[in-house]
């Protein structure tokens, strides 16, 4: 027999075959790691967490702590799912924090100063700030200034305004009605316990609908013919993210229950969520940030898309503002001072692209409770203030880096 005959022969018995189970196995990992690098800010945010719950000696993660985070950062939270939406569409927008404070003033005018009932003082509020976004949006989409510049100009504006408003004094203290905007907690809504139901029972809803659309998803793309992740894979992600719910509402449940920040923030996620990756709307802001010529040659009407962009986040900068001071039961002059930083920061931590097209309201949320957690637990340690910026500023600076090496790293495959 000749050699060419007996080669197929021996390559087999020397394991030229591909075992199926290694090849599996192969292609699991292989699913494993992306999903861990897609979901690489989520991992940032838990390994945040661990370190500044073993340097605090425990003291991040008390109930009442947890319940502060959300509470103390609220308005950074709502600013970072107004800013990752611009940033996204490729803009960039300075003025929020002013914008915070001058609509909170208005706020403490209204409710205290005029007497008007709470509930009218928050309409009209959001209302004005909507119409601040109406009016730099104008600029910006239809006579074609930069929105740098027209944001820039806006801080110094509605800064300067605020202190008018002020008279460059403190407005307080507030109604019940508009702190507990701020401050206030569903508690005892099913009477007194240990451990509030109500809290616990919001957990496992939420969990049981997040199972669910998770089962749905997959089988749809199964349904297509689309990869999807290892069966087990899948299981634990699942088991994980249901623990992580469920132990956060227990903290909630043993100190006060459900804050009302933090309800108005899931209406805002849940909305923005759909928005953004349902809407027509979300998908022509998208497109836009990824080329804007492109954009308009496709039929998007990009002046009204960027327009609107730009009211949205006018009333998100009040409604933060309207938290902000009703948290501190206080509208003063220095109100908003470094929101804007924040909120960019958030973003850009949470996945968002310098250059645009790419962000996800899901990744400014947990970029903006990186920052929370960094604020928090070096408060904790006693780190002082110039120290906190310092940190942050780093934590920023390589967030980008990283987003630029993936970019490179994607553009060389």
């Amino acid at each position: 027999m000749s050699d060419l005959e007996t080669k197929p022969a021996d390559d087999t018995a020397a394991g030229g075959r591909v075992n199926p189970v290694d090849n599996k196995f192969t292609r699991s990992l292989s699913h494993v790691l992306s999903d861990l690098g897609k979901n690489g800010i989520f991992i940032a945010l838990i390994l945040v967490v661990v370190v500044f719950e073993i340097l605090t000696n425990g003291v991040l993660l008390r109930p009442q702590n947890v319940s502060n985070l959300i509470v103390q950062n609220g308005y950074i939270l709502i600013l970072a799912i107004g800013m990752v939406m611009v940033i996204v569409a490729g803009h960039i927008d300075l003025s929020v924090g002013s914008v915070a404070a001058f609509v909170g003033a208005l706020s403490g005018v209204f409710a205290v100063n005029m007497g008007l009932p709470a509930w009218l003082a928050i309409v009209l509020s959001l209302l004005i700030g909507a119409v601040v976004g109406a009016w730099q949006g104008f600029w910006i989409a239809y006579v074609g200034i930069p929105a740098f510049i027209v944001t820039l100009a806006g801080m110094l504006i509605f800064r300067g305004l605020t202190l008018v408003v002020l008279g460059n004094q403190n407005i307080g203290s507030f109604p019940d009605f508009y702190r507990a905007l701020g401050n206030g907690f569903l508690t005892d809504v099913f009477g007194k316990y240990n451990i509030d139901p109500l809290s616990i029972g919001v957990a496992v809803i939420a969990i049981v609908l997040l199972v669910v659309q998770s089962i749905r998803t997959r089988r749809g793309r199964q349904s297509y013919a689309q990869a999807v992740e290892p069966l087990g894979w899948f299981v634990a992600k699942l088991v994980l993210v249901s623990a992580a719910v469920l132990l956060f509402a227990y903290a909630l449940a043993t100190f006060k229950g459900i804050p009302v920040t933090l309800i108005v923030l899931a209406v805002l996620i849940l909305i923005y969520g759909i928005v953004m990756n349902r809407s027509v709307f979300g998908r022509h802001i998208y497109a836009i940030g990824g080329n804007l010529h492109a954009a308009e040659l496709s039929g998007i009407k990009t002046r009204v898309v960027t327009f609107w962009l730009f009211v949205n986040m006018g009333f998100l900068a009040g409604l933060a503002g309207l938290v902000f001071t009703a948290r501190l039961n206080l509208a003063g002059p220095k109100a908003g001072d470094g929101f804007e930083l924040e909120a960019i920061s958030a973003a850009f931590i949470g996945g968002a692209a310098v250059t645009g097209g790419v962000g996800t309201i899901g990744g400014a949320i947990v970029g903006g409770l990186i920052i929370g957690v960094l604020n928090n637990g070096m408060s904790i340690m006693g780190i002082g203030i110039e120290w906190q910026q310092a940190v942050k500023g780093l934590v920023l600076l390589l967030a980008v880096a990283f987003d630029v090496y993936n970019k490179r790293r994607s553009g060389g495959r």
